[in-house]
This record gives structure tokens, C-alpha cells and sequence, in this order.
């Protein structure tokens, strides 16, 4: 299908991988990947059922982040887990032929290149759907139907309770994707919107 024909193409006709990465920082030059969690959207359904998430090897990783008292991680429980190298070609695998979804998407999309080149792999160059240029979206929407409406919050867990829904566990990266695609699917609606190009 040419890139022209998929961005017609009705919402949910696509897949979404709703994604979410919990690192030691911000800066993926600098910082690590410790945990991936990511939940698909089918038919403009959550299929939790599909849901997929692992920890990152690397002990040290996890006490430079002091990651048990912000990601409930200890230590020892990245002993056994893949390496980088085996996740991003674990994530990159799911995202062929598919919509990437994420919360603010400059972090992800840095640590998800910056993996790719340090391992020489070939980035999948998925579509981006970012929930914070939703809520900017959204926002603009009601500055021209209300004369001076509250701001729409970036926030994750302040955007999700602005909109009605119920709180979860931050700070993990499963818990967050799947917060990510509720977030995508009442933003959708908000915005009424049908095709994908809406969403770009």
C-alpha cells in the first residue's frame, strides 16, 4: 500500500503498539533501557490479551537508577533477562507494518534510534502517534469553542484524570502503555476522528 493510500486509511483499520520504556534517565546516550512494556490495538480494540513486556539485563543499570524505590525494580531481577540488543529487535519485530503509539514521544523515539545505530540494526521507520500532540489537539479544539478553557495537561497521569480516566501504577512500563492506549482511545473519540492522517 503506498504511504499516500495507508494514511486514508480508517483508523481502525490499523494495529497500534501502544509502547512504553522505563530507563535510568533521559539522555539515551547516556542512560539505559531497564524494562519495555507494550499493549496492541486492534480494530480500535485493546487486545491486553497480546500485551508483551520484559526487563533488560543489567544489574548495574538498575542501582545507577536507584530503580527500586521509582521502578520497583531490584537488581537481581534483571540477572536473566535479554540483553538490548535482543529487545529493540523484540520491539522492531512487533512494529513492522504497524502504527508506533506513545506518550511524548521525543524519549522513546531517542532511546529506540539510539539502540537501533549502537547495535547496527535498521530502524523500522514506524508511523508515530503521539498522545501529547493529541492533547495539544484537543486543547486547540476547545480554545474555539470556550473563551478561555483550562489547558490540557501533558502529564500522563494528569491528562488520564482531566479526561475521567481512573489512576495506575506509574512509572511501569506495561502499566504505562496500557495507560498510553486508553488515553489514545478516548483522545480518538474527543476528536472524532475516522483516519489515520488525523492522527499524524
Amino acid at each position: 500500500m503506498r504511504w499516500w493510500d495507508r494514511r486514508r486509511q480508517p483508523f481502525d483499520e490499523v494495529t497500534y503498539w501502544a509502547l512504553d520504556l522505563e530507563t535510568t534517565g533521559l539522555d539515551p546516550r547516556r542512560d539505559s533501557i531497564l524494562s519495555v512494556g507494550m499493549v496492541p490495538i486492534r480494530e480500535g480494540v485493546i487486545r491486553w490479551g497480546e500485551r508483551a513486556y520484559t526487563l533488560v539485563e543489567g544489574a548495574a543499570k538498575v542501582s545507577e537508577a536507584g530503580a527500586l524505590g521509582v521502578h520497583q525494580i531490584l537488581p537481581g531481577d534483571t540477572a536473566t533477562a535479554p540483553n538490548e540488543g535482543e529487545v529493540l529487535r523484540w520491539v522492531f519485530d512487533r512494529l513492522a507494518d504497524c502504527v508506533l503509539l506513545v506518550h511524548h514521544a521525543p524519549v522513546d523515539l531517542g532511546f529506540l534510534k539510539t539502540g537501533a545505530r549502537r547495535h547496527r540494526y535498521r530502524w523500522p521507520s514506524p508511523r508515530v502517534v503521539d498522545t501529547v500532540r493529541l492533547l495539544q489537539k484537543l486543547e486547540h479544539r476547545m480554545e474555539r469553542l470556550q473563551p478561555y478553557p483550562h489547558p490540557m495537561p501533558r502529564g500522563l497521569d494528569a491528562a488520564r484524570e482531566r479526561l475521567g480516566l481512573p489512576s495506575h501504577r506509574s512509572h511501569h512500563a506495561l502499566a504505562d502503555a496500557l495507560a498510553t492506549a486508553e488515553l489514545f482511545l478516548v483522545l480518538r473519540a474527543r476528536l472524532n476522528v475516522k483516519y489515520l492522517r488525523q492522527l499524524l
